[in-house]
């Protein structure tokens, strides 16, 4: 998918193509259609960044607590977004022992009482052991820091959300 087939496309095709790559935000995608015509993707990228970091403290918790719990009730219910799925279980949370389980709801259970949110890292750019690993290692974060890096960790998500969606690798979210 090229820029121009981007720019040509009417809000009601942006949000379905676009509307999941901020997890359960279409509200953002919807936001940035009002910029185009984009330069680039990169261009489209950026202006939604810009609106998150133009977000108050609140806004950003909130889009924090759009996403899942990993590996979390979500993951068993089946009822996570095709894009959630597609990720966790690249980072191999789809195939957790038991006590890999019990880990994790213990550390997303410490993590939802002290941030007041979920645990958010790009799950594709790790796996289930650096998942861990960063959760404990974040825990000792005051929540100011924690809130900077999980909104740094969904523009990572974004961007490899995009990325696919413009290679035709993801499929649109209502398509």
């Amino acid at each position: 998918m090229d820029i121009q087939a981007v720019n040509g496309m009417s809000y009601e095709e942006f949000l379905d193509v676009f509307g999941n790559i901020i997890e359960k935000c279409p509200l953002i995608t919807a936001a940035v259609w009002s910029n185009r015509p984009f330069s680039s993707i990169n261009e489209m990228e950026k202006c939604v960044y810009e609106f998150i970091d133009s977000l108050p403290s609140s806004g950003k918790e909130g889009i924090l607590r759009c996403h899942p719990d990993l590996a979390g009730r979500e993951l068993t219910s089946g009822s996570l977004t095709i894009e959630s799925q597609q990720e966790q279980r690249q980072a191999g949370l789809t195939t957790l022992t038991s006590g890999e389980r019990e880990t994790l709801v213990r550390l997303n259970s410490q993590y939802k009482t002290k941030f007041g949110f979920p645990f958010v890292i790009c799950a594709k750019m790790s796996d289930k052991y650096k998942i861990m690993e960063e959760m404990r290692s974040r825990l000792q974060n005051d929540p100011l820091q924690e809130l900077l890096k999980g909104t740094e960790e969904v523009k990572k998500i974004c961007h490899l959300r995009v990325q696919e969606l413009s290679k035709g690798v993801l499929l649109p979210t209502k398509l």
